[in-house]
């Protein structure tokens, strides 16, 4: 059995040069421990924004029409609501006024976790918006301070530009990003549905969709992703049989066996009674193999040992 310490790897995080402060102007630092029976007093703005301060019942207020997360961290949305709950809303909710209403231009990540924890109302700062504006904010937001998944993104991206009938070189300038990580996003919409699912998903990475969309056609990109997928593959290792098959070195990717199902099933077994990664690689020219056991601390690697059985003498 071969256990290995997973490389930690500093992700960077994308950033945008202009943020909610380039688009709704300067904005205060958060004031400490605001809850829901505050005054709007509390509230600071400036006047030149046209931002009025108050507090709403929170059925009075409506999700952003204009969104592009359609999928919400459970988890992430359970933190925020204890929080909430021992706290308070610390920075108000920014709303515009509708016919009905009010709908969010940002901050629906503490709408629905106040929902959540049952508050009735909920600190606000209402502007005046465009639904142009709506949807730039809304896309601001997202990208700039939580990680889109990677069809999210390009469908923002996408509509980004189709709203503002931009190119993408003028949308990455607007946006603050590098023109290259707009336009990898945007090929990733060419891929077949079912694997855009296994990105939504986050099966595969932004990595992996990159290398397969090298591939010639379809078939060879369900194929690898596929493969990928039921092998854990790194994108590393998705780019290496990627370059063979381009250079003409390999068989066809359409010949690379996907791991047997039983395989696959014990994996997962193994890794629910672990509670982490493994991979099991067997040889196919022989009855040997390798059981891969992920470890990323010191702690972990002797909880690890002590739940096989083992102990580790000092």
């Amino acid at each position: 059995m071969e256990a290995k310490m997973s490389e930690t790897k500093k992700i960077k995080k994308p950033h945008l040069g202009r943020g909610l402060e380039a688009l709704l102007g300067p904005m205060t630092k958060q004031t400490p421990n605001l809850d829901n029976s505050e005054t709007a007093s509390k509230f600071p703005t400036d006047p030149k924004l046209q931002l009025f301060q108050s507090e709403l019942p929170i059925d009075q207020i409506e999700a952003n029409p204009y969104q592009p997360r359609t999928v919400w961290d459970e988890q992430q949305l359970d933190t925020l609501m204890q929080s909430i709950k021992e706290n308070g809303i610390i920075q108000p909710i920014i709303v515009r006024k509708n016919t009905d209403g009010y709908e969010i231009i940002a901050g629906e990540r503490r709408y629905r976790a106040a929902c959540m924890a049952g508050l009735e109302k909920v600190p606000v700062l209402e502007r005046k918006a465009t639904d142009d504006e709506m949807l730039e904010l809304a896309l601001v937001e997202n990208i700039h301070r939580t990680d889109l998944n990677p069809i999210e993104r390009a469908k923002a991206y996408q509509r980004f530009i189709d709203t503002f009938n931009l190119s993408q070189t003028e949308a990455a300038k607007r946006l603050g990003e590098d023109r290259t990580v707009v336009a990898n996003h945007l090929r990733i919409l060419n891929l077949p549905t079912d694997i855009k699912n296994m990105l939504s998903d986050q099966r595969l990475s932004m990595g992996h969709a990159r290398a397969i969309l090298a591939l010639p056609n379809d078939d060879l990109r369900r194929k690898l992703a596929n493969r990928a997928m039921a092998g854990r593959l790194s994108v590393r290792e998705v780019e290496r049989l990627v370059r063979k098959h381009l250079e003409g070195k390999s068989e066809k990717v359409v010949h690379i066996k996907e791991k047997e199902a039983h395989i696959v099933d014990l994996e997962r077994r193994l890794q629910t009674l672990l509670g982490t990664k493994v991979n099991i690689k067997p040889n196919k020219r022989s009855n040997r193999g390798r059981i891969i056991i992920d470890y990323h601390s010191i702690d972990e690697f002797d909880r690890l040992t002590e739940q096989i059985g083992l102990t580790v003498e000092e």
